[in-house]
């Protein structure tokens, strides 16, 4: 007899097509259905029109020679047949394989069948598509959508329930219109107020006959005449107290809502606008806004169209979980109250895009009320990344029971006290894009956003939902596919309760997987965003043993064994326990990597580490023709926690990551993203171990690129030669070869038969001349000679001995010692030689960057400060152009000849209004923050007029190039040629 969790799991294998297509005949029968019934749909419609004569293709026209011959040779058939066969096939052999349990890369799932279907119909019976009266419906099934998804919130949809306001919820292209919608519903809830009393402050104004007598309460619940309220008490009224108004006007005075919007229409500020208001009240402080750092790209974008500026928009700091620090937004909601500024709204994010991070919502609603008893009130939304997220109900069984953290399903359940909620069912709710929703908790607020008879009142129901809103005319098939989905599935513990259940437990495991992938005796380590709850000890050995735990008990054992070993053991030793401790607050693993050196160090640069994942994600990934994703055996993606928006909480992953944590670069982030419920069945084949296994392999064999990519030993190296009488040599760098990784300017001196084959070179070309090592050269030791006043081995060209004489730079270009930013202002450049010849080199501060550097200048000193002697010249001074605003002219592109084939500004006979500044630094210094410091704290020692002249050098292919990389452009070109082989098959070329 099937246990409660095989019947389960049972149902829920029915909703998808499967990873190998097992329920194919089942969705083909559907389909089949769906064709016949279109097909009766179509021919019972005014089936008379037949008898009347009234055909629109006549059997006589089907049966024509020119009929057969376009249907037999032209785009009716064969080619649109041979087009469909060949982009299917391609997609086929190219797209990654969402609908399996190995593709764990982002939030595209496997659609259920009933959504695909829903979606399919709709376009069938209604090609327009559109959710408006043409389409009743849709309309209709729409409005059955928002009610599901609000019950589903804890909402009332029930108009009979008079205690609560009645709910209401909407279709939307994607959760960037919610969020603009929700943004645009706050600015008008907010000057709302302030549109009523303008109303009956004007003289002639149409409500300057409301009595004095009426009266609403205060956010900090004072019953005061509305007329006597002030602009502060009036921007800061509870959303209720607001969406009341017009309700308490008819109830006292008789005024109908009707007639209150035709009053109000002047002084609205979706008419006058916002300007108006503000100046009229004497609103010197804008309102503002506030989020976590980690909000979604859509809010910026969002406050810019509804024109209040993005800046308003201010970004609240996370904690290392990367979740709102609650005493960080306390902060500017006390300076607000303090400011008497206006706050928009809240935004809370029940799931961040990045790693599913869950805000804490009770609190924030707390700290609401906590500001409203102050007198500031404000609108209090928030983003969840999907549907249907009812973490148990799975039972016991082949898919053990797995709800979500217990802090995680609180904040969960406080969503019914939220103003509004953006949910995205194309995404946890398996519906095809685009499919995204907004709620509100008083359904009233959808008439400020409206501009077709709207009228403040309870439970309206109208034909077209189009009328509010962001959009008008839209698609209805994702109203179907959702309420078909919905209905099929169901919102509750049995239905998407129990199939995301089963992706919590996958979810888990694969967090369990990340946590102890590595072993100390490994290439590598991979660190979990979420630490093991050993973690907190800091005592390493305990750290191990609980992942050695992980190992034996959550990935070897099966889910039946799992849950008959914890019905023996107490609470805190349960697997199951540890279990819901792993892993993000929703469904979102972010770990990341790192990898050792030979000595078993780990590597400290966060760049390289950066470089590793990037290797990592591209294998296991397709972004090239040549990729063939029936090879990849597992599909992964990435993100970036940069300092500006994570904080410490990015400083303390790299810190367990073992990297430097001064460094501003952002990290790269793995992330997987489980979506799948087939996953959860470890107990076949032991899946989720077999992945790890899997990844293993990959990352130990890039591990191998990344030594090689930072070994400093022995290797060519080249040289671009300056100088006739005194040599110089400027180092040719590259920012990909740790080796190469320098700048370097060299003072050297040729034996007497090579100087005397390069005068002769010299005086015959005037190209650049390279000097490039004969054999392999440990550059570093070699430099070392020269510093410690050793005598070096020159350096041998073609049977020419190099003797280095000194170092004027050698500078590091890892990225620990670049900039943060290239400089504005001003482009540097390195000024050494003589007095005779004068030779520069562009100062490169951060990758990627140019290679400028120019054999031969004169300069001409219009004013001077101090005169330039070879004394002064001998250690390499700095020149800046301050003409050339480098920041501005970054990137300067891939390609040499697409610099030089245009008119670019370094060649020769350019001239340059420049500056000399001494360099405070020695030869072997970092020049990190070295421009800033000359320029802002140092007075130049001369000035004049820069002319290039021979031996000019421009090149961006050498210092940039990644010899392990694939370059992006190849890859495209490649796509191209694969879609063009298909529209010359079509076209017979």
């Amino acid at each position: 007899m099937a246990s409660t969790g095989d019947v389960t799991h049972q149902a829920i294998s029915s909703y998808f097509i499967g990873p190998r297509a097992e329920n194919l005949d089942e969705f083909r029968k559907n389909i089949t259905t769906l064709l016949d019934e279109l097909q009766i749909t179509r021919e019972r419609y005014f089936s008379e029109d037949v008898d009347n004569g009234y055909s629109f293709i006549p059997q006589a026209v089907q049966e024509s020679a020119e009929f057969k011959r376009v249907t037999a040779k032209s785009f009716s058939v064969f080619v649109m047949s041979k087009a469909v066969q060949q982009t299917a096939s391609m997609l086929g052999r190219h797209s990654i394989p969402f609908w399996s349990p190995r593709y764990q890369a982002h939030m595209c799932p496997d659609l259920s069948m009933p959504a695909m279907l829903g979606y399919m119909m709709t376009m069938m019976y209604n090609p327009n598509n559109v959710a408006l009266e043409a389409s009743p419906l849709s309309t209709v099934a729409e409005i059955e959508v928002g009610d599901q998804l609000c019950d589903m919130f804890g909402f009332v949809t029930n108009p009979e329930n008079k205690s609560e306001p009645t709910a209401w919820g909407h279709i939307t292209s994607g959760g960037t219109v919610a969020n603009l919608e929700s943004i645009w519903v706050a600015r008008n809830l907010k000057f709302y107020p302030l549109s009523v009393r303008k109303a009956m402050d004007d003289g002639d104004g149409p409500l300057q006959f409301v009595p004095a007598s009426f009266s609403v309460r205060t956010s900090q619940g004072q019953l005061k005449p509305f007329r006597d309220l002030s602009t502060w008490e009036l921007v800061n009224l509870k959303p209720k107290t607001i969406l009341d108004i017009p309700e308490q006007l008819q109830k006292q005075f008789g005024i109908t809502p009707t007639w209150l919007q035709g009053a109000l229409d002047p002084y609205n500020i979706q008419t006058c606008g916002k300007n108006v208001l503000e100046r009229h009240f004497g609103l010197q402080r804008p309102p503002q806004a506030f989020v976590a750092n980690t909000r979604h790209y859509s809010w910026p974008k969002g406050a810019a169209i509804g024109g209040l500026g993005s800046e308003i928009l201010v970004k609240v700091d996370v904690d290392d979980a990367a979740r709102v620090d609650i005493d960080k937004l306390r902060e500017p909601l006390t300076r607000c109250l303090n400011e008497e500024r206006p706050v928009y709204a809240v935004v809370a994010v029940i799931g961040s895009t990045e790693k599913g991070a869950v805000d804490p919502l009770r609190k924030i609603l707390a700290l609401r009320q906590f500001f409203q008893a102050k007198g500031l009130s404000f609108w209090f939304t928030l983003m969840p990344l999907g549907v249907g997220r009812d973490g148990g109900g799975a039972g016991d069984g082949i898919v053990p029971d797995l709800s979500l953290r217990l802090d995680t399903q609180e904040y969960l359940f406080a969503l019914r006290y939220c103003d509004s909620i953006t949910v995205d069912p194309h995404k946890a709710g398996y519906i095809p894009y685009p499919a995204g929703a907004l709620c509100y908790r008083d359904g009233r607020i959808k008439n400020l956003v409206t501009w077709t008879s709207p009228y403040l009142s309870r439970g309206s129901v109208v034909t077209s939902i189009g009328i509010y809103g962001v959009e008008g005319s839209k698609p209805g098939a994702a109203a179907v596919a959702t309420w078909l989905s919905n209905r099929c599935i169901g919102l509750d513990q049995q239905g998407y309760g129990a199939l995301l259940s089963e992706a919590c437990i996958a979810s888990s495991r694969f967090a369990a997987l990340w946590a102890s992938l590595s072993q100390p005796k490994d290439t590598f380590i991979c660190v979990p965003f979420n630490m093991l709850p050993s973690g907190a000890s800091g005592d390493p050995d305990k750290v191990e043993e609980e992942k050695q735990r992980i190992r034996t008990e959550n990935l070897l054992e099966t889910n039946a064994n799992i849950v008959a070993h914890d019905t023996c053991r107490p609470t805190k030793d349960k697997t199951m326990t540890l279990l819901r401790a792993l892993g993000s607050d929703l469904n979102i693993n972010a770990f990341a990597l790192n990898w050792r050196h030979a000595d078993g160090t780990l590597n400290t640069d966060v760049e390289e580490a950066n470089y590793l994942m990037n290797r990592v994600v591209s294998r296991l990934s397709v972004d090239s023709p040549d990729d063939n994703p029936t090879k990849i055996p597992l599909y992964l993606t990435s993100t970036e926690f940069s300092t500006a928006d994570y904080g410490r909480c990015v400083t303390t992953f790299k810190r367990r990551l073992g990297l430097e944590t001064d460094s501003a670069e952002s990290l790269m982030v793995l992330r997987n993203v489980v979506m799948s419920p087939l996953a959860s069945l470890s107990s076949h084949g032991n899946f989720i171990n077999m992945l790890g296994e899997t990844l293993r392999e990959v990352i130990e064999q890039e591990v191998g690129v990344c030594r090689k990519r930072h070994e400093d030993t022995a290797d060519y190296h080249s040289f671009l030669t300056h100088g006739t009488d005194q040599v110089f040599l400027s180092y040719r760098s590259m920012f990909h070869i740790a080796k190469h990784r320098h700048q370097i300017i060299l003072a050297a001196e040729f034996d007497e038969a090579g100087a005397e084959v390069y005068r002769g070179i010299k005086g015959n070309t005037e190209e650049e001349i390279i000097l490039k090592t004969t054999d392999k050269v440990d550059l570093q030791s070699l430099l070392d000679q020269v510093d410690s006043g050793e005598a070096p081995a020159g350096v041998v060209y073609h049977g020419i001995t190099v003797r280095i004489k000194s170092i004027l730079k050698n500078r590091p270009l890892k990225s620990a010692n670049q900039d943060e930013t290239y400089p504005s202002g001003f482009m540097p450049f390195y000024l050494y030689g003589t007095t005779k010849e004068l030779h520069i080199d562009h100062i490169l501060t951060r990758a990627p960057n140019i290679t400028l550097s120019a054999g031969s200048v004169d300069l001409d000193f219009s004013a001077v400060c101090e005169s330039l002697t070879d004394e002064i010249l001998a250690p390499g001074i700095i020149l800046t152009i301050g003409s050339l605003h480098e920041a501005a002219m970054q990137p300067f592109g891939e390609k040499n000849d697409e610099l030089t084939s245009h008119n670019f500004f370094f060649k020769s006979g350019s001239k340059f209004e420049v500056r000399i500044w001494n360099d405070p630094r020695g030869p072997n210094e970092s020049t990190l923050g070295l421009v800033k410091e000359v320029i802002t704290t140092r007075q130049p020692i001369a000035m004049g007029t820069l002319t290039l002249k021979d031996d000019v050098v421009v090149d961006v292919e050498k210092l940039n190039r990644d010899p392990w990389k694939v370059s992006d452009e190849t890859k495209v070109a490649r796509w191209i040629e694969r879609f063009d082989k298909i529209r010359k098959d079509v076209e017979g070329v």
